[in-house]
This record gives C-alpha cells, structure tokens and sequence, in this order.
C-alpha cells in the first residue's frame, strides 16, 4: 500500500486526507493518506523517508513551504520560480518540490467566475502561499498589487523579486477591489484581523484562503457589510488534483460530491 501525508503546523484543520482518500476509492488506487504535525527540526526525516521509499508523495502547508526547499533535489519550474513548495514526490531516485497553488488559485478565481484583470487587489500576509498567489494574480493580468505583512521585513523581501508590489503598514487599509487574507489569523473562530472595513463600501470582494471554518470572522464581517465573500476551498480542491495527477498520472473528478 501507497502512504502519502500532508505536513503542517497547525494540521487539524486540514482536509486533504478527506479528500485524497475518496479519490483513491473513487479510482480503486490502494494507498492512505494522512496528516502530521512537524516543527522546522523534523523536516529532514521525512524527507527522508521519501528518499527511502517508505512515503510516496507529501503536500506541504503552512509553515513549511519554503523551509522545505533545502532538503530537496530538485524543484520544478513554478516551484523554482515561486520558491514555494507543496508537493513532493520521487522520479529516477531524485526528490522533487512542485507547486500545484498557483494554479490551484487561478481555477478556483474561474469556478466563481471571477476575473481579476486591471483590478486593485490587497493581499495581507507574506507566507508560504502568498508569492503562488502574486504569480497567479499577475498571470491573470491584475492592473496593481498591494502587500501589508505583520512583519514588514517579510514584506520587503518578496519586494524583491516582484518589484512592481506596493507593501503598506500592518493594519493600514487601501484602496481594493479584491482582498484576500493569507494569514493563517482565521484558523481559530477568535481571531480578528484589525482593519476597519466600514469604509470601503460595499461589492468588493474578499477572499479567505483558509476554508476550515467556512466563514472565518474576516468573512462574516465582510458579509456584514454588503460584499462577496469566498473561502479557499476551491482553490484547495484544484491543487489537491493537480498533485493527485503528478503522484497517479489521474485527473481526479471535481463534482458536487466534493463541493457541499
């Protein structure tokens, strides 16, 4: 039998083993798919394993989709270019880093039918996710992106390779038309994002990249006031199948099985 894992800290909320494990049995793959929980210092041993075929493939979410990048042999292209990774796997005894999220982000922005062309789009946070998510948005032709980290130092650095990014202070608002939260602020009911969105008006759109819960309290707070809301879940789904395909050479069924 196959083992596959998802990595993470936090993991709980994650729903990958859920849905590779249906996609399995949906196409009689025998294999199981799991989650773990790691620190920084428990990197190198599971890539490890990897190396000595005792796991199959590995997704990689917060925190460590950078950090994972040393220990790897080799990245693919959009991996290279992002310098984000959260698929892992082995070909001709080489371990290999690939990013399914920024593609992932471009088809769940097409499920809502949503187009970001020439429109303004705030991002807060500079995690793993975020350069997967500024490739993607310039790639589907946004006229201007604007960047607001708590660590502003965090900011800066990914200035550097996408110079056209605009970074204001944490807790400073913009002017936007799409507004996404790519803080991991979200994963526990209590957590608040403190900006004051009262102003903005309403039909902007806002966009959690956290999907579990549904409606982070960024969500419902802008629900509140009139906007359109959205959650990662779809782009969660299309990643997933595009790290299905690279680890079974399948394109797994996206239906409304999995969407309720």
């Amino acid at each position: 039998m196959k083992k596959y894992l998802v990595i993470g800290n936090p993991i709980e909320h994650s729903l990958s083993p859920k849905l590779h494990n249906h996609w399995f049995k949906e196409n009689n793959i025998d294999a199981l798919y799991d989650k773990k929980k790691l620190n920084e210092n428990d990197i190198s041993g599971i890539i490890d394993e990897i190396k000595k075929d005792k796991i199959n493939g590995i997704n990689v979410t917060i925190p460590f989709k950078k950090s994972v990048i040393p220990f790897l042999d080799q990245l693919n292209p959009l991996a290279e270019e992002v310098q984000s990774v959260n698929t892992i796997f082995k070909k001709n005894n080489k371990v290999i880093g690939d990013n399914t999220d920024v593609v992932g982000f471009e088809q769940g922005l097409k499920h809502i039918n949503y187009s970001v062309k020439n429109k303004k789009i705030f991002i807060l946070g500079a995690g793993g996710v975020v350069p997967s998510i500024i490739l993607a948005l310039k790639r589907l032709g946004a006229e201007k992106i604007t960047l607001s980290n708590r660590t502003k130092e965090k900011a800066e650095d990914l200035k550097k390779n996408y110079p056209n990014l605009e970074i204001v202070n944490w807790g400073k608002n913009t002017d936007f038309d799409m507004i996404i939260n790519a803080t991991s602020l979200g994963l526990k009911n209590e957590d608040k994002i403190k900006l004051d969105f009262s102003k903005i008006g309403p039909n902007k759109l806002f966009y959690d990249v956290i999907y579990n819960p549904n409606k982070t309290n960024f969500l419902l707070e802008a629900e509140k006031l009139g906007n359109k809301i959205e959650n990662g879940k779809m782009m969660f789904i299309y990643q997933a199948q595009l790290a299905f395909k690279i680890w079974h050479n399948i394109m797994p069924k996206v239906n409304n099985k999995l969407l309720d």
